[in-house]
């Protein structure tokens, strides 16, 4: 058994949800937010048997694509510039971070 565990942005969690409950692969999703552009996450947590594992990164991977997005250089740098106009910043969005660990045990009560 595995323990995948999937940092994907916000807009692509309700969709990756879905696309576990099709599959059978149970899953807890929890909130966070990352530090880089202190967005919100959703951080999935997923036991599975070894033989899944690939079919579960696999449905991350077409679920959760990165993305060009705009911010204003000041919100994504997070410093104000004395009495300049911030101008947008075009920064890379979405995708995964995901972690596959091995489990030691597994216990359900």
């Amino acid at each position: 058994m595995k323990l995948v565990m999937a940092i994907v942005q916000d807009k692509d969690s309700n969709r990756l949800a879905n696309e576990f409950i099709d599959a059978n692969i149970r899953a807890t999703k929890l909130s966070s937010t990352g530090g880089f552009l202190k967005a919100g996450n959703s951080t999935f947590i997923i036991g599975v048997e070894e033989e899944r594992v690939q079919e579960t990164l696999e449905l991350i991977k077409q679920t959760c694509q990165s993305r060009k997005q705009y911010l204003s250089s000041s919100m994504s740098l997070d410093v104000t510039l004395d009495g300049q106009v911030p101008y947008p910043v075009e920064v890379e969005v979405g995708g995964a971070t995901v972690f596959v660990l091995p489990i030691e045990g597994f216990h359900q009560y």
